[in-house]
């Protein structure tokens, strides 16, 4: 009896199946499915707003990813002709780096550190070096900042070249902010496009 019970359950929910796919389900499914692995750009506006105003970004732009990691909301942009990424961090109550920390004497030994917290298997940093220091403007201020290069290991990029900046929001909390793309293929202007628009 039980045996049966198990073939009429399975009928039915074949049947189900059928039916939901045959009355277009595919297709909601598919766009369900799409709008959770990769939503759209005012999606991503919406969910980036925990770390600051990104509407004001030019089309050269795009918004990758816009998610809490470890605690820390951050924002993953991409220069869509060059790829070079850009990532503004909320630390929250965890304060990753400072502007004190950027406009140090030891910045490269207190960013060798912080590198430190945030090591993975997957990739690690290695000869990180800082070459040169500067201001950027972000979130309606100027921020300081520290060009550097280093090398990334286990991944296929290599050598990258980047900036590292802090800057403090409307209400006064940190925000971190990073450029990085590969070491001959960096752009300070590029960098300088992005950040100012976000607030």
């Amino acid at each position: 009896m039980g045996c049966l019970k198990n073939i009429f359950r399975a009928l039915i929910i074949t049947l189900a199946v059928v039916g939901f796919m045959s009355l277009g389900g595919k297709e909601l499914l598919n766009g369900w499915l799409k709008d959770i692995f990769n939503p759209s750009q005012e999606v991503m506006l919406e969910r980036a707003k925990k770390v600051g105003d990104f509407s004001q970004i030019n089309e050269e732009f795009e918004i990758e990813k816009a998610a809490g990691i470890l605690g820390y909301n951050a924002v993953v942009a991409e220069h869509k002709a060059s790829g070079q990424k850009m990532i503004v961090v909320d630390s929250g109550a965890k304060p990753v780096l400072t502007q004190s920390d950027i406009t140090s004497a030891d910045v490269e030994e207190k960013l060798k550190s912080s590198m430190k917290k945030f090591k993975y298997q997957a990739a690690s940093v290695e000869d990180f070096t800082v070459t040169k220091r500067g201001t950027l403007y972000s979130y309606g201020k100027s921020a300081p900042y520290v060009k550097f290069e280093a090398k990334v290991k286990k991944l296929p990029i290599g050598d990258v070249a980047g900036i590292i900046s802090v800057v403090k929001d409307s209400e006064g909390n940190d925000r971190v902010l990073l450029s990085v793309s590969e070491r001959d293929k960096y752009s300070q202007l590029i960098s300088d496009e992005f950040f100012k628009k976000v607030k």
